[in-house]
């Protein structure tokens, strides 16, 4: 069982500049369990769940996302573990489309 389960929104200019593609990439190079995805109002959602160093040095990277994007506020929160059935089937870490 993980550690720390966390669900974030991302605002800012986070769409249309790689950002979720950041994210699974630096996800999954933290061995973490989870998903992202862009909502219509703009933001990106995720869910992280693994120890909770690697859920704390991933929401840091989130909040300085990739080089083009400008990130406005980060939103944190405890997650539910049913969050985690959103991914993909047999994925560890999904990127889901948008809601």
């Amino acid at each position: 069982m993980s550690d720390t389960i966390r669900h974030i929104t991302i605002r800012g200019r986070v769409q249309g500049v790689g950002y979720r593609y950041f994210v699974e990439h630096e996800a999954r190079s933290r061995d973490l369990e989870g998903w992202v995805r862009n909502r219509r109002d703009g933001s990106v959602e995720a869910v992280f769940s693994g120890p909770a160093a690697a859920v704390t040095a991933m929401i840091a990277a989130c909040r300085r996302g990739p080089s083009s994007a400008r990130v406005q506020a980060v939103q944190d929160e405890a997650a539910n573990p049913d969050l985690l059935n959103l991914r993909e089937a047999g994925e560890r870490f999904s990127v889901l489309p948008t809601i």
